[in-house]
Formats: C-alpha cells, sequence, structure tokens
C-alpha cells in the first residue's frame, strides 16, 4: 500500500515548490482561463462580487497569492480576487491606447500589415525584444508594438 503511495507523495511534494517558486515571483502576469470569471473584495466564495469577467484570455496582473485565491489587476486598474482555478499562465495581451495597431511580418515594423487590431483586442503574446512582441491572432503570426499592448511587461 505504502509503495502505490509514493508516486502520488512524490508528485504533490514537485507541485507544492512549483507553486511556492511561482508565488514567490510576484507579480507576474496571467490571463483568465474561463468564460466567466468573478473578481471578489477579498479572497473567499463569501465576499461580495466586485465585477464578472466575460472575455476568456483576457490579460490579468497578478499582485498577490493567498490560499487558492489570487489579488489581480486588469487594464483599466481594478483590483480584488480571482480564484486561482480560473487563470492561467498563457501569456495574452490587449491592444491598449487610441486607434488602430498593426500587426507587421516583422520584427522591426517591416513588412507587409497582417491584420489591423482596435483598442480591446485580445491576442496571444510571444516573446518581446527591441519594442517589438510577437504576437498570435486569428490564425496570423506577426509582430506588435510593445507600446500599444497592455500585459508585456515584467
Amino acid at each position: 500500500m505504502i509503495a502505490r503511495l509514493l508516486p502520488i507523495l512524490a508528485l504533490a511534494a514537485v507541485a507544492v515548490p512549483a507553486r511556492a517558486a511561482e508565488d514567490a515571483a510576484l507579480p507576474h502576469w496571467a490571463s483568465l482561463r474561463a468564460t466567466e470569471v468573478n473578481m471578489r473584495v477579498g479572497p473567499g466564495e463569501d465576499y461580495r462580487i466586485l465585477w464578472v469577467y466575460h472575455r476568456q484570455h483576457l490579460p490579468v496582473r497578478v499582485l498577490r497569492a493567498m490560499e487558492g485565491w489570487r489579488l489581480v489587476q486588469d487594464a483599466e486598474g481594478a483590483r480584488g480576487w480571482v480564484l486561482l482555478r480560473l487563470l492561467s499562465r498563457e501569456r495574452t495581451f490587449l491592444v491598449a491606447g487610441q486607434g488602430q495597431a498593426e500587426l507587421r511580418e516583422k520584427a522591426d515594423g517591416g513588412g507587409r500589415v497582417l491584420l489591423r487590431l482596435a483598442p480591446g483586442v485580445v491576442g496571444r503574446l510571444g516573446d518581446c525584444a527591441g519594442g517589438w512582441c510577437k504576437a498570435e491572432l486569428s490564425g496570423k503570426i506577426g509582430y506588435l508594438p510593445q507600446g500599444r499592448l497592455w500585459g508585456t511587461g515584467k
């Protein structure tokens, strides 16, 4: 019986340090895993709901961790608590600012325009360097100016 539990215990021992290391790296970026996510005033289901998000993959900044809950901040500056299981470590971006942002073929802003993105558009974020970020949206992969994206900082 004990021999059968050892692999399970070993797996649990690996998961705990990984979560602790993630929380030690606060703040960090995450995105909403579900299509409906409640933001609450405190870390528990008994706390009042401040906001209900209906936007899967929306990027959020994780500021604090407490027993299965994370204090997050959205692009508009709203802060509240979200259940950890409703967050993903997948990096995403939100187009910020005024006017359209152009998804370009090349990391220097060159090449043809692949898509024009309105403020508020969300997509998958790749690496950023030299003021440009690799991005994926609607099956297209290109580069966006980092200054137009929320969700790209450290």
